[in-house]
């Protein structure tokens, strides 16, 4: 298995490229809109054939690039199960399988941070977890339908029902971290590490963020699989 983690500065948005080495068959995992050009480079530099752009959630803080990949490459959309993009080709819902040659990669419903969310176990020794769970942090859940008792069910009975040694790898990083495991994030996680599911959730319902840069033009673009509207 050929694995990538590639980084948009703008928006500390990780997006994962998986291939198959064998049948060269590829996925991009949260592509972004502005690194496009990026991704079809090192596709074609690598000698890889784009089959899927997968997508953790309707993200907020950037425009997905599967609109442009699907007409650059004719892959295919993918999404969630119940995520409000009628654009998509498939939906996954918890406990799917998609395979990527021979690469398997199992959907984990983890509704919280939006109420159609999924992590992806790889080959069940990573997981990639979207803005469920990130390093030392999570995903807020205060738009989007988010529900703080949802997040904190879907990290503590799902994702840390994983084992310890599972690599974790999140949609976001804003510390510069690239990688953890379960087994940290159970231990060290601030916001999760010895605290219940009602601390947890005042926690949630008091951090006062602001809203993300781009929510008013990233949410409905992503409804549409990632096509901007054009401005009359």
């Amino acid at each position: 298995m050929l694995f990538r983690q590639l980084f948009d500065s703008e928006t500390s948005t990780y997006t994962y490229l998986i291939a198959d080495l064998t049948t060269k068959d590829a996925i991009l995992v949260d592509p972004v809109k502005e690194q496009v050009d990026r991704d079809r480079k090192l596709l074609d530099e690598l000698g890889l054939t784009l089959q899927y752009c997968l997508e953790t959630h309707i993200h907020a803080d950037h425009v997905t690039g599967t609109a442009q990949l699907r007409q650059l490459t004719h892959c295919q959309g993918v999404v969630p199960q119940n995520a409000s993009a009628a654009c998509a080709d498939r939906f996954l819902g918890d406990g799917e399988v998609l395979m990527v040659g021979s690469v398997e990669i199992v959907a984990i419903a983890t509704p919280g941070h939006t109420d159609s969310h999924n992590a992806y176990w790889v080959n069940r020794d990573r997981v990639l977890t979207g803005d469920c769970l990130l390093i030392r942090g999570c995903g807020r859940t205060d738009f989007q339908s988010g529900d703080a008792g949802t997040l904190f069910d879907s990290i503590t009975q799902k994702l840390f029902s994983l084992p310890d040694a599972t690599l974790v790898y999140p949609s976001h990083d804003y510390r510069g971290h690239t990688v953890s495991t379960i087994g940290e994030e159970k231990q060290w996680n601030p916001r999760l590490a010895n605290r219940d599911r009602a601390s947890f959730i005042e926690l949630m319902n008091n951090l006062n963020l602001p809203d993300p840069k781009k929510i008013m033009e990233a949410v409905p673009a992503n409804e549409r699989c990632g096509k901007v509207a054009i401005k009359a």
